[in-house]
C-alpha cells in the first residue's frame, strides 16, 4: 500500500530498474474489486516486478495523488521504470493488464533485449553459423498492438528454444535503433524480422497470435498449410 507522496517516492528510488506497477483504486469500486484478484496472481508470477495499491478514498493524501497521477476514473494504473512513467491503463481487462506488465517489465523472459545497431549486428554475427532462426521482435515504447502479441513472444520464446532466437528492440528508444529500422524499411510496427544465415529472409507485420506462428513455423521450414 502506498498512504503517502513520501512512500510513492521511496518505491519508485528503491524499485532502481524494475517496472513498479501502481494501481489506483477505491473501496466502493465494483470495478477495482474485480480487478484485484488479477493484480495479486500477477503479483506472485511476475515476482522481478513492483506492484503497489493506492487507495483514492483513504485520506487527503491518497486523494491527492490521484490528483497528481491524473486519475480520473479507478480502476487507474501507471507503470514507472528508472523513476519515470512509460505507461498508464484505465479500465478493467486482465488480458491487456498482462499484455503491460509483460511488455514493460518481464525481465526474466527467453527474450535478449537489444538497444544499438551495435547490438543487432552482434546477434546476428553470432548466429549467422548454427541454423537457428532469429525472430526480431520490432516495436515502439508505446504500441498497443505490440504489448498485445507480446505474451505470445514469450510463450514461442519459451517453447522454441532450441531452435530459434528470440529478440526485441524498441525502434524509438534512441537514434541508433530509429537508423536501423530506417535501413530496414521498417514503416508499420509490430514488424518481426527473419534472420537466417545472417541475413534477412522475411518478415512479418502485425499483431495477430496465429499469423506470427504461421510464420515462424514456415522460416523454419515447416510446411504450413492455410
Amino acid at each position: 500500500m502506498i498512504s503517502t507522496l513520501k512512500d510513492f517516492e521511496s518505491t519508485l528510488a528503491s524499485a532502481k530498474r524494475r517496472l513498479v506497477v501502481i494501481e489506483y483504486a477505491a473501496s466502493h469500486s465494483i470495478n477495482s474489486r474485480r480487478i484485484y484478484p488479477a493484480v495479486v496472481e500477477l503479483s506472485r508470477t511476475c515476482p522481478d516486478v513492483v506492484f503497489r495499491l493506492v487507495m483514492g478514498d483513504e485520506s487527503e493524501e491518497t486523494k491527492e495523488l490521484c490528483r497528481r497521477a491524473g486519475v480520473e476514473k479507478v480502476p487507474h494504473f501507471v507503470f514507472y521504470k528508472n523513476m519515470e512513467k512509460v505507461h498508464e491503463e484505465e479500465g478493467l481487462d486482465p488480458d491487456l493488464l498482462l499484455g503491460d506488465v509483460l511488455y514493460y517489465g518481464d525481465t526474466d523472459a527467453p527474450i535478449q533485449q537489444l538497444h544499438s545497431r551495435e547490438d543487432v549486428e552482434a546477434l546476428i554475427a553470432e548466429h549467422a553459423k548454427d541454423d537457428k532462426l532469429v525472430v526480431l521482435d520490432v516495436g515502439l515504447k508505446h504500441c498497443g498492438p505490440c504489448v498485445k502479441v507480446y505474451p505470445t513472444v514469450i510463450k514461442l520464446a519459451r517453447k522454441m528454444a532450441d531452435t530459434t532466437v528470440f529478440a526485441r528492440m524498441h525502434g524509438d528508444e534512441n537514434d541508433s535503433c530509429m537508423d536501423l529500422l530506417r535501413e530496414m524499411d521498417v514503416v508499420e510496427v509490430p514488424t518481426f524480422l527473419f534472420i537466417r544465415d545472417g541475413k534477412v529472409c522475411g518478415r512479418y507485420v502485425g499483431s495477430g497470435r496465429g499469423e506470427l506462428i504461421g510464420e515462424i513455423l514456415r522460416y523454419q521450414g515447416v510446411r504450413v498449410t492455410y
